[in-house]
């Protein structure tokens, strides 16, 4: 992910700078001008433009060189997205907005493999999506990091964001409409990777059992898998106990290192 160079000093929204994102509408370069226009708006380190659709992997806008392109975001790119939280809440279809990652996380998402593993690399202390809704299964997210240089992002800088969403949620539509079919064209079936997912343990498992391994794997805490499931957190426990029994394993650790050999026959 590319560093941005925010100001300290934050700059209205003027008319000017509205001005140079319209002219590029129809441009590929859309998605860098919302990424510049936003660092005007508030402090960030790290900036991502994906799209999310149904049947697609996510597909990247923004940054485009590869040479900002670290191999833990191609990895989360190619299969990882399927533990991530974003993912997984327009999946469950939260609603467009200014979404901080904790609004949407599992509950014990920083204990979760997936984020010690793969998530932690992006060192961020705070995390900050733009979600906008393009159509019935296809949603944009902007996404803004913050180290912990940084810290978390201010009541000020989300009252600001809040405020602007409407304005570039507008202009990300009509991008999209202007370029979504190019898009599409070059993006790839996630199809392998969502059979991965649900087929862990096949064989081994219980349906039920392999339900709960997912929501594990996610970093939903017992309690969190319970209520989601409408069972008693001590029922979830004994499931738990059960699923290491038949793969194997004896820690979350375990479990994941055998979910991610189970993702490469499918990725």
């Amino acid at each position: 992910m590319q560093t941005i160079n925010s100001t300290d000093a934050l700059t209205p929204a003027d008319p000017n700078a509205l001005a140079l994102l319209i002219n590029q509408l129809s441009l590929p370069s859309l998605p860098a001008a919302v990424i510049d226009f936003l660092a005007l708006q508030c402090s960030f380190d790290t900036a991502l433009v994906t799209i999310y659709k149904g049947g697609f992997k996510p597909i990247l806008l923004y940054p485009t060189d590869p040479n900002e392109i670290s191999s833990t975001l191609t990895g989360y790119l190619n299969t990882a997205y399927v533990l991530d939280p974003l993912y997984n809440a327009i999946e469950s279809g939260c609603s467009p907005g200014v979404l901080r990652l904790e609004q949407i996380a599992p509950d014990s998402f920083h204990l979760s493999e997936y984020y010690l593993t793969c998530y932690k690399e992006f060192d961020l202390e705070d995390e900050i999506n733009l979600l906008v809704a393009l159509d019935t299964d296809t949603n944009c997210a902007i996404t803004l990091g913050r180290r912990s240089s940084l810290g978390s992002i201010t009541r000020a800088e989300m009252k600001r964001l809040n405020s602007l969403f409407p304005v570039i949620a507008a202009l990300v539509c009509q991008f999209w409409s202007l370029n979504g079919a190019n898009v599409l064209r070059e993006g790839a079936s996630d199809t392998r990777v969502k059979h991965a997912l649900k087929s862990f343990g096949l064989g081994l498992l219980t349906r039920r059992e392999q339900e709960i391994s997912a929501l594990i794997l996610e970093g939903n805490s017992s309690k969190a898998i319970a209520e989601q499931l409408n069972i008693s957190p001590g029922t979830v426990k004994v499931h738990r106990k059960n699923i290491h029994a038949k793969l194997n394993t004896s820690t979350q650790s375990e479990m994941f290192n055998l979910f991610l050999e189970h993702l490469g026959n499918f990725a």
